[in-house]
């Protein structure tokens, strides 16, 4: 299995598109910070986790780093460890490109999703460290907002 979070099984079908519906998600990992966008207006915006090295883009399976550049949702589950998740379509061509030369698998399993189930729903101070293995990890609160707000397909763009 790829590097990252655990594959979990495809939900059911994501929200439609609305009015008030991000029509894009903007990751700035420097700043540790999930935007919803709607018409280039940010609706809302959620502190983040990153991948244990989160410094630069994800070069290759295991390497604790959170991808960067343009993906999008393609599907989502509740069966999983963490609360929701959303699964990014990492890794690209480009990224497949990348690891390749390096004689490398670029992994994969990357997800927006929230905190450990048996987390609750409120969120502990102390997971705002860096400690997913690239994946991009907001309270269980903050999950439940992204996964009712971002449909399937919606662009994914990761920041450094």
């Amino acid at each position: 299995m790829a590097a990252g979070c655990q594959s979990p099984p495809k939900a059911p079908p994501a929200p439609t598109a609305a009015a008030s519906t991000a029509d894009r998600v903007v990751v700035l990992k420097s700043r540790r910070l999930l935007e919803l966008l709607h018409a280039g207006n940010v609706l809302d915006s959620f502190p983040i986790a990153l991948g244990r090295e989160p410094f630069g883009p994800k070069q290759q399976q295991g390497d604790g780093r959170t991808p960067e550049g343009v993906y999008q949702i393609d599907y989502r589950s509740m069966q999983t460890k963490y609360t929701r998740a959303l699964h990014i379509s990492y890794p690209d061509e480009n990224d497949r490109a990348r690891a390749q030369a390096m004689n490398a698998d670029p992994g994969g399993a990357i997800f927006i999703h929230g905190l450990p189930n048996d987390y609750g729903p409120s969120d502990p101070p102390q997971w705002y460290k860096d400690w997913t293995e690239g994946c991009i990890s907001v309270g269980n609160l903050a999950i439940v907002k992204i996964w009712d707000e971002v449909p399937d397909g919606t662009p994914v763009e990761i920041r450094p």
